[in-house]
């Protein structure tokens, strides 16, 4: 499978290598693709380009970019580029201001999620929010005392979320499948929660874990 990444930070990066791990196809596509140019050399078999040309290469699409710029990212990527594919949204509404006590503030509220909102932007793609819950060095086949941690995931297309549930048993997560789009009004504030240690306590290497 060949997989197109929209964004070039820390997140982008990380799964693109994860992806090359596990034996995918990888063009990261950023608005300005020659400011990755050094660490494509340092990362053989990843290939980098604009967004368009990263949207038009991926058969599945990775969205890592801040929040904030989610949209124009997409409208650069081109919309037939994203039509009938899934999108793996890892974003995260969050405003850019300072955490409040250790939280986050969000631009959006409890009753709308950012990725409800890209979804109707760009209904002809199928969005399945993933990987926004947990930081970048746990993304890829985490190690923790406690065993697998748990990813959680929504989105309206049942086939998308499916194949998005078997790209994170190869990365080494369990999934727990909350069904809809509108389940990312509560994934996306595990956000919020993650972070607080980190900002508290300088604690950044947790991941969430559902027992059943």
């Amino acid at each position: 499978m060949k997989i197109g990444i929209l964004g070039s930070g820390t997140v982008a990066k990380t799964l693109a290598a994860g992806f090359l791990k596990h034996g995918y196809e990888v063009t990261v596509g950023s608005r300005t693709p020659g400011k990755l140019a050094e660490w494509a050399s340092q990362n053989p078999g990843i290939s980098t380009a604009t967004f368009d040309a990263a949207a038009k290469f991926g058969s599945l699409i990775v969205l890592a970019v801040k929040g904030n710029r989610a949209v124009q990212a997409l409208a650069l990527a081109g919309p037939d580029n994203l039509s009938g594919k899934t999108i793996i949204d890892t974003t995260n509404p969050i405003e850019d201001a300072p955490p409040v006590n250790g939280v986050l503030p969000f631009f959006t509220d409890f009753n709308q999620s950012l990725m409800e909102d890209l979804q109707r932007q760009f209904a002809d793609a199928h969005f399945v929010k993933a990987f926004n819950s947990v930081g970048a060095a746990s993304m890829v086949n985490p190690q923790f005392k406690g065993g697998k941690p748990t990813m959680f995931i929504c989105g309206n297309s049942d086939p998308a979320r499916k194949q998005v549930t078997e790209i994170l048993d190869q990365f080494g997560w369990e999934t727990a499948d909350m069904g809809k789009a509108e389940a990312a009004r509560a994934i996306e504030p595990l956000c919020m929660l993650w972070c607080i240690p980190g900002f508290l306590r300088n604690q950044w290497t947790h991941a969430f874990k559902l027992l059943q």
